[in-house]
């Protein structure tokens, strides 16, 4: 970068790169099409390397951030507005007036993200023959931008387009419509994409359901309770298409029924009614000789504002216990800044012995807000960073299995709580920074991933000082009651949802519903263990 550049805005350029996976590289090179040269962007390797051609072409200076914002908008990487000095609502006042990304390249990045693989091998499959042979296509945004360089595909031809959707999925039609309607008779119009009901591919099929209540966590009794917080309600939404949720309905179940069902994930068809089709689904390969590694990350003290996570440590005892159980090699790092976290991960994902075993899963304790958890020096990682290391693509050991990701955290801002209670969320120092961000948008763009969240977007999850979390707590309790019944990993997570929907304060006003999404194009059961479950071993 030029030395006229101020030091600290190369640092915060810096510091957002370093937050930047692969993926997310690859959608910024995309929406940059229109603005900088294909033959420059065929070089890029990383954020900086984008940030320098922006700066190059003076779309970018440390006076006018605004088209990097919108571009960290647009990949629904809201945690990191903040750092240019902007909320998500500040960029969408803005967009009529500044937006540079054009509505034909939000509708190209948005059909992306609703293709799937299985999608894709589809479309290559119809256009083998307008395609180069020597070539082959790895993501949805490397195929559009060859069509376009094959001179297939143009803000004003997008035929080719809808008749490949038509032929894979009617459902991704109504994107490209969208955008050809809104041409016609908004030519005009605000730079971005009209918001439709819904533009989900597939349905999700998880439900809360109400089951007996069999725990062996109880309902916490009414002078524990006095020892927990809740989430001021908030609203929260879909980048592209929103949903928000009013208020605080005493209905958990519906609520997450809801927004479950318009969630932006890319399934197979099969999981549109996961109760009714269970049968047609075969089961991931479990019968290795090594099951998989289980990382437990538990960050209980903090530097700065936000404050000791007391009872952490019962969560994180608890899942090494249950998994080691269910026959998992189980690691547990405590207290790791960003900085180690990030580590961690590369060094997971270079692991040659993963080819060995059946599944990854790992397990995140700590502080967080929308989309993000707060590593031991109080600065945000990105949780869909954190899970794009093991795409195929970045770790091939663990292709085609099953990685599931669970995070004890809260996603919304906390309020004032008398002395013994607390929340999984900072300090809300710069409340007018909070974001939005659905697990759905957290999750890989690929097959094989679960993310568990402790709640919704926009709450607080429950820690009592001394028992640990709701959620983790309720997880393990179900994990080892339903495992040995041969209970899938949705089937237990639902009972979660129920067990942890159920439980209230004294007053009935504190409530928590953890939300599930997931990639999984199988049934993921665990083996029954030859030892009874930890909880009557002891």
């Amino acid at each position: 970068m030029g030395d006229g550049v101020n030091l600290q805005f190369r640092q915060q350029l810096l510091l957002i790169d370093g937050n930047l996976g692969a993926e997310d590289v690859a959608a910024l090179k995309f929406l940059c099409t229109d603005l900088i040269p294909f033959k420059k962007l065929e070089n890029v390797q990383s954020a900086v390397d984008i940030f320098q051609l922006l700066m190059a072409e003076d779309y970018l200076n440390e006076e006018d951030t605004f088209l990097l914002a919108e571009l960290l908008y647009r990949i629904k990487c809201h945690f990191l507005l903040h750092k240019l000095g902007y909320t998500k609502e500040k960029v969408q006042e803005c967009l009529h007036e500044k937006g540079r990304v054009s509505p034909y390249r939000q509708m190209l990045y948005e059909l992306s993200e609703n293709i799937t693989n299985e999608m894709l091998q589809e479309i290559v499959f119809l256009l083998r023959n307008r395609l180069p042979k020597r070539r082959r296509t790895t993501s949805a945004l490397e195929l559009l931008i060859l069509l376009e360089k094959q001179g297939l595909l143009t803000e004003n031809n997008v035929q080719m387009l809808e008749e490949v959707c038509m032929n894979v999925s009617p459902d991704l039609l109504e994107t490209v419509n969208s955008y050809r309607r809104a041409k016609v008779s908004l030519p005009q119009q605000e730079n971005t994409l009209p918001v439709k009901e819904s533009s989900v591919s597939h349905t999700v099929g998880i439900r809360a359901l109400n089951f007996p209540q069999e725990t062996s966590i109880r309902s916490v009794s009414s002078n524990v309770n006095d020892h927990y917080a809740e989430e001021p309600q908030s609203l929260w939404e879909h980048v592209g298409n929103v949903h928000s949720i009013p208020s605080r309905q005493d209905n958990k179940a519906a609520t997450l029924t809801q927004s479950l069902s318009k969630m932006n994930l890319d399934l197979p068809r099969e999981f549109s009614n996961v109760e009714n089709e269970s049968k047609k689904i075969s089961s991931y390969k479990m019968d290795g000789p090594k099951r998989g590694f289980c990382i437990v990350i538990n960050n209980v003290t903090f530097d700065g504002v936000l404050q000791e996570r007391k009872g952490s440590s019962k969560d994180a005892e608890e899942l090494e216990r249950v998994f080691t159980w269910l026959g998992l090699d189980v690691k547990t790092y405590i207290d790791q800044t960003s900085e180690q976290i990030k580590e961690l991960m590369e060094m997971w994902q270079q692991l040659k012995d993963h080819k060995d075993r059946d599944c990854f899963i790992c397990c995140i304790l700590s502080h967080g807000e929308s989309g993000a958890i707060y590593g031991k020096d109080g600065e945000l990682v990105s949780i869909r960073m954190i899970m794009s290391y093991f795409t195929a693509k970045q770790c091939p050991q663990l292709a085609e299995k099953p990685k599931l990701f669970f995070i004890q955290a809260c996603q919304g801002k906390e309020i004032q709580r008398p002395v013994y209670v607390e929340a999984d969320a900072r300090i809300p120092d710069f409340s007018s920074t909070q974001q939005s961000l659905s697990p759905s948008e957290s999750i890989p763009e690929e097959a094989d991933f679960l993310l568990g969240m402790a709640t919704i977007d926009g709450y607080a999850s429950f820690r009592h000082v001394q028992q640990g979390t709701w959620y983790i707590q309720a997880l393990c309790s179900k994990l080892q009651l339903l495992v040995p019944r041969g209970e899938d990993i949705l089937s237990i997570l639902t009972e979660v949802n129920e067990d942890v929907g159920r439980r209230v304060d004294r007053w009935g006003t504190k409530k928590q519903m953890p939300q599930p999404a997931y990639t999984l194009r199988r049934k993921f059961i665990f083996p029954i263990p030859k030892d009874p479950p930890p909880s009557q071993q002891y």
